[in-house]
């Protein structure tokens, strides 16, 4: 009986679909975001205005990490902006800006690794940390859509402490 039943258990484990790859905030390495200050808005068509990915919370200087395990493949200035691209195995491309980069094209990293330092904004931008996602060559995805809902807690109304207006 279990030598029958090994290959059948074989087969069913080989047809489950691989886990999701795993992704987390930039900022903070956890597992969904808590500080957005500003939401994507990616438009219909590509040459439409929009907001192509969101802004993270974030202080000059401070740690940009990795969203996921992936290679860099980019680490240099766009248009006078630092810019830190990775490669994941499931076909993202991440981005982050501004961040002076502490890796190189082609370095290895890790979900939750440092890859840089957030730089100031450029003028007219918004400050903290630009994370962005493409699916393809200029398809772009909301970046959010890769983590975990945050898990929203509501006090009761009646508890102890309410008071009516």
């Amino acid at each position: 009986m279990r030598t029958l039943l090994a290959p059948v258990l074989a087969a069913v484990f080989l047809a489950l679909p691989a886990p999701a790859a795993a992704y987390v905030d930039p900022t903070t390495g956890e597992p969904h975001a808590s500080r957005i200050t500003r939401s994507a808005e990616i438009p219909e068509r590509n040459w439409l205005p929009g907001h192509r990915g969101v802004d993270l919370a974030l202080g000059i200087g401070g740690d940009v990490l990795a969203a996921g395990d992936g290679t860099v493949a980019f680490a240099g200035v766009v248009a006078g902006t630092p810019v830190v691209s990775i490669d994941h195995a499931d076909g993202i491309r991440t981005t982050y800006q501004p961040v002076y980069a502490s890796v190189s094209v082609g370095d290895v990293v890790s979900e939750g690794s440092v890859i840089g330092r957030l730089a100031p904004a450029a003028r007219g931008q918004h400050d903290g940390l630009h994370w962005g996602a493409l699916t393809g060559k200029d398809a772009y995805i909301n970046p959010l859509t890769l983590l975990d809902a945050p898990a929203i807690r509501l006090k009761p109304v009646d508890g102890p402490g309410y008071r009516r207006f």
